[in-house]
This record gives C-alpha cells, structure tokens and sequence, in this order.
C-alpha cells in the first residue's frame, strides 16, 4: 500500500519551522553582583526549540555579572514571576503565557532559588536529547504502534536530534517525514496531543482521526472530547485556541493538522484560553 507523503504541503511545514520569537533576557536585579547593571541580551529564538539549546551565549554574557558561588549553578528563567519549563518548546511556553505580550518577549534570568517544585533540572544537552527522543516514541507509538521508531537506525536518530538542535530543516524532515507517513486505508491510530492552559496539568485524551462513521475528526471534536463541561457551542463562543501563534479554524481535521502543525516531538501542543 503506497504510503501518503506531505510534499505538496511543504511550504506550511517550512513556515512552521522558521517561526521566530524576539526575546529579550534580562538579569534578575536581586542576582547583580556588579556595579553596573548589565546590558540586556536579545536573541531571534526557534518557535520549536528548547531554551537551553539556544541560551548558552545568555548564560556567558550575565556570568560576569553574578557572584561567585552561582558562576557553575543551573539558569533558569521566569515570565512575570512563572518560572519556564525547559522541556516545553519555546513556542508552547509563549502562547500559554506571553500571548498578548508586547514583543520582544521579556524574560527574567535567575542563577540562585532554582524552584524546585515546579521546574525539573536540566544537566546537560544529552537530558534534553533523552527528553525529546522519549516523547517521539510516546507520539510514535499512540499513532504507528511503535512501530516506526522501532524500525529506525541509531543514526536516524541522531539526524533527527541533530537537525532540531542545529535548525536544519531539510536534515530533520528527511527523517521525520517517515513518522508522518501513513497509508490511504489506515491513517494515524490516535492523534499525539497536548492541551495546556495555564496554572494545571496538560490534558491528553486517546483521540482518533476519524469518527465512528468514517468522517474526519476536527479540532472541535477533540477539544470536545479534552473539555466534556463545555459544549461545543461553549467551545466555539468562550474557548480560544491557538498553537504555533496562529488560531487554527475549529474545523480543521485533526490529521491534517497532526501531520503539519506538530512539533518537531510529533505531538500537538495546543493553548486553551477561555475569552
């Protein structure tokens, strides 16, 4: 059975992926331990990225700036006081706090009071490279069985990784598009996603793309399914949903949008907003 490929839509991948964020990271003022304050860093930050993939030249431009006993201690950054968890891409963490943020985005840099209870650590790139690779797996195995992960090589992977860390779309698509693949009979067995609102845990139902008749399951039916007290009437006047910035129409098909608007971990990251 001759798997369906996604090149005829290769421009809105391509647009996905080069989403950028203007950032501008500033001090704490309690860490400063200089005279001088220092300057704030700006960086064109990836949608799709990790922050501490991209922030390496943060840390070395304010570790002059702190004291000593916090020279080799872990970054860690908050927006308006929430601190920011590194295993979220940076596009998932800005539509769910800063979303209607002047921009540049500005983000406050700490190097001392890691908060424990709410952020997890982040030792080295290889815990982010474990991190992204097991929810590639996860999101392989609700809509393959597994199967294609399985069947990949260890250099597969590293292609994989290497080209969201380095920002190559043509070496990442070319893995990656064999984990978006399906065939005409058998679409997706369940959609990887993830419904986030702000202050709770994400929400993640077994959802599948097309309905008990053989019709296509859409953002609404899922969104539905995700938030049972809510009609779907509620959903379409009081619920505002957005990913990747964008505000996908409600009835967009959940394949379509598994296929195209997933994040490099294949899974849709999705921001509810109640208006």
């Amino acid at each position: 059975m001759k798997a369906v490929t996604m090149a005829e839509d290769r421009e809105i991948m391509r647009e996905v992926w080069d989403g950028r964020l203007p950032v501008c990271f500033r001090l704490s003022v309690e860490e400063v331990n200089t005279v001088q304050h220092p300057e704030p860093f700006y960086l064109m930050v990836p949608r799709l990225t990790y922050f501490p993939l991209v922030t390496d030249k943060v840390q070395r431009h304010f570790s002059r700036h702190i004291s000593e006993p916090e020279q080799g201690a872990e970054m860690w950054l908050d927006y308006d006081g929430q601190p920011l968890k590194w295993h979220y891409p940076v596009g998932l963490l800005f539509d769910l706090y800063g979303l209607g943020s002047q921009l540049p985005w500005n983000l406050t840099v700490h190097f001392k009071n890691f908060p424990e209870e709410e952020l997890i650590h982040c030792s080295s790139r290889a815990a982010i490279e474990s991190h992204f690779m097991a929810t590639v797996k996860e999101a392989d195995s609700l809509k393959h069985r597994g199967i294609v992960v399985s069947a990949m090589q260890k250099k597969d992977h590293n292609q994989l990784w290497l080209g969201l860390q380095n920002d190559k779309f043509d070496q990442f698509w070319a893995i990656n598009r064999k984990l978006m693949e399906h065939t005409y009979d058998e679409l997706f067995k369940y959609i990887p996603h993830r419904l986030y609102q702000p202050d709770i845990p994400y929400i993640q139902r077994l959802v599948r793309p097309l309905s008990e008749k053989g019709e296509n399951s859409t953002l609404l039916d899922l969104l539905h399914v995700s938030l049972p007290k809510f009609s779907k009437e509620d959903i379409l006047n009081n619920v505002k949903v957005i990913t990747h910035g964008i505000k996908p129409p409600m009835d967009t098909p959940l394949q379509w949008m598994s296929e195209h608007l997933s994040y490099p971990d294949n899974f849709l990251h999705i921001c509810i907003h109640q208006t």
